[in-house]
């Protein structure tokens, strides 16, 4: 059913979708073929449409910030990224995805209207957009046509095929800015890192190609060279060991110093809980490898401080001072403070090497740990009354955020930004904090962009799958302090005036609520923290439990020296 003019609106496609969803299954294989090639067809022109409506949609964004006075220079901030969130996308991807159909839609009608059949799909789209984009306009549309002008000359061409004939045609037409391009890339160098399987990660360069093949020659040099003298090594295994070595400076790739930020509860430093621990940058990881990377480094002898404040020798035992705040390990002979975020031991060798076969090796293992509140699953607050946050709040958002909050961003924390502008009143304090992006905190600071913090009955009406029109609501109480009351009913007073946030179970913890120019809602949550282990709500009827008594646990001890430290 179409709308009253005639065309297609949003709530036609999204019937389409639900009728997609109910496909009859029971026919032949030769008509399940025909349905995979018209979805696959209806995928492409879906695909089409959304460039136009991205193109459609920033013109008249354009033209609204124009009309509001808003400085040329700042127009257009932020359109991009409500792209990302309305495709679930993160906002790098969308402002390619809004490249991308410009493109498309003002330069390379061909290639949209081959999109649009069915006949290439985006990621080719992109690729014939990505080879023609050092060309002129004018260069470009000659590009089009000769490329893309004819549907069948595109069937059956792989990717490589295709891209083999964009840049051929490209280079025909303006070789000097093909070349140019080229000298161009090496700006954009630069080095990754991605989680792989299995606890491994994928550490990727993007180098000129003299620059990448001189470092692979010169690893498979090492490797040749030592797998002749006998190494029992793989070839692969050497080169990678290598590249540590040589990038770090250690003499072995295993003595690298490691700085785990380790959320999680005693149970699993001291009591073999199988709870995951957190490595930044990384990701989840198996209790059970948290503590093994712990071992590994405290196994040589050493000097800590004991129970008693006195220096023992011995092996380290990182969980023997782990639930005392008040005592430290010694670095370099002298006590370290448990929450300074300073080297908590220093595993070394002996001066003669003995008993490490390492004489001039010195790893250290820093820990800087925040454990989680008591039957809370939730980290306890923490605040300044500084505009920016200070190191010990600002690692403590990138604990317990991980990533940009942004919805289907995964970006690193660049910027720890107010939720409630700090010109409008915000606080700076962990409940009024979010980790971002750059990218996304730019796109905050455009006109009629909004966010706030919002309440666990809040987030359970928000419909987060589908954004909803932003409309009036109650005002919400933000305020945080211990006349709420949830510190006491967490059973947990540190003394400090700090309020720690007493939710549990399936609750969403801290959620910001953020809101677009065109009233779409889009609510994010900071991710379940190890520890938090989801139980069933209570009925509303239910009585009352008793909260736990008060105690003087070392977790306790831990917080309240962590946060007098931050």
């Amino acid at each position: 059913m179409l709308s009253r003019t005639g065309l297609l609106a949003a709530a036609d496609v999204a019937r389409w979708r639900e009728a997609v969803a109910s496909l009859d299954r029971d026919v032949s294989d030769a008509e399940r073929v025909d349905q995979l090639r018209a979805l696959e067809e209806l995928k492409a022109a879906a695909a089409a449409a959304q460039a136009r409506i991205a193109v459609d949609l920033e013109a008249s964004q354009l033209q609204a910030q124009a009309s509001a006075g808003v400085p040329a220079a700042r127009r257009g901030r932020g359109i991009g990224a409500r792209v990302a969130l309305a495709r679930r996308e993160s906002p790098a991807r969308g402002g390619r995805l809004l490249g991308l159909g410009k493109a498309l839609v003002t330069e390379m009608p061909h290639t949209l209207a081959a999109l649009s059949l069915g006949v290439i799909n985006e990621w080719r789209a992109t690729l014939l957009v990505r080879e023609s984009a050092c060309l002129s306009v004018a260069d470009r549309a000659v590009f089009d046509a000769e490329v893309a002008a004819d549907p069948a000359a595109l069937a059956g061409l792989g990717e490589r095929r295709l891209v083999a004939r964009a840049k051929q045609v490209a280079y025909r037409l303006d070789a000097a800015a093909v070349v140019a391009r080229a000298a161009r890339a090496s700006n954009e160098r630069c080095v990754s890192l991605r989680p792989a399987p299995e606890t491994m990660t994928y550490l990727t360069g993007l180098l000129p190609v003299t620059q990448g093949v001189g470092v692979y020659a010169a690893l498979t040099r090492v490797a040749d060279a030592l797998r002749a003298q006998g190494d029992a090594r793989s070839r692969g295994q050497i080169m990678a060991d290598t590249l540590v070595e040589r990038v770090t400076g250690q003499a072995h790739a295993e003595d690298v110093p490691i700085e785990v930020h380790l959320v999680m509860t005693e149970r699993t430093l001291l009591g073999g809980d199988d709870e995951p621990a957190q490595i930044p940058g990384y990701g989840t990881i198996p209790a059970e490898l948290a503590r093994q990377l712990i071992n590994d480094r405290t196994q040589h002898p050493d000097t800590t401080q004991g129970a008693g404040g006195q220096d023992t020798a011995g092996g380290t035992d990182t969980g023997s001072t782990a639930g005392r705040p008040d005592t430290g390990a010694t670095a370099g002979g002298q006590p370290v403070p448990r929450s300074s975020g300073a080297p908590m031991s220093r595993v070394s060798g002996d001066d003669d090497g003995a008993g490490t076969g390492k004489a001039d090796s010195a790893v250290l293992l820093w820990l800087r740990r925040l454990f989680t509140a008591p039957t809370t699953g939730q980290l306890i607050a923490m605040d300044s009354r500084r505009r920016t946050a200070p190191p010990g709040l600002a690692r403590f958002i990138d604990a317990r955020d991980q990533t940009c909050r942004t919805p289907w961003c995964d970006a690193p924390i660049r910027h720890r930004d107010h939720i409630t502008a700090h010109a409008d009143g915000g606080a700076t304090t962990a409940t009024n904090l979010e980790g971002l992006c750059e990218a996304c905190n730019y796109a905050k600071q455009a006109p009629g962009w909004h966010a706030r913090t919002i309440t666990e009955n809040e987030h359970a009406r928000a419909e987060t799958d589908h954004p909803r029109r932003a409309g009036p609501e109650p005002d919400i109480d933000q305020r945080a302090g211990p006349e709420t009351g949830r510190a006491r009913r967490a059973g947990l007073d540190l003394g400090l005036g700090l309020d720690i946030d007493q939710r549990a179970g399936p609750d969403p913890g801290h959620v910001v609520e953020t809101t677009t120019p065109t009233g779409h809602r889009y609510t994010s949550s900071a991710p379940p923290l190890p520890g938090h282990r989801d139980s069933p709500r209570q009925p509303a009827t239910a009585p009352p439990t008793t909260p736990p008594a008060k105690t003087d646990s070392p977790v306790e001890r831990l917080l309240a020296d962590y946060i007098r430290a931050a």
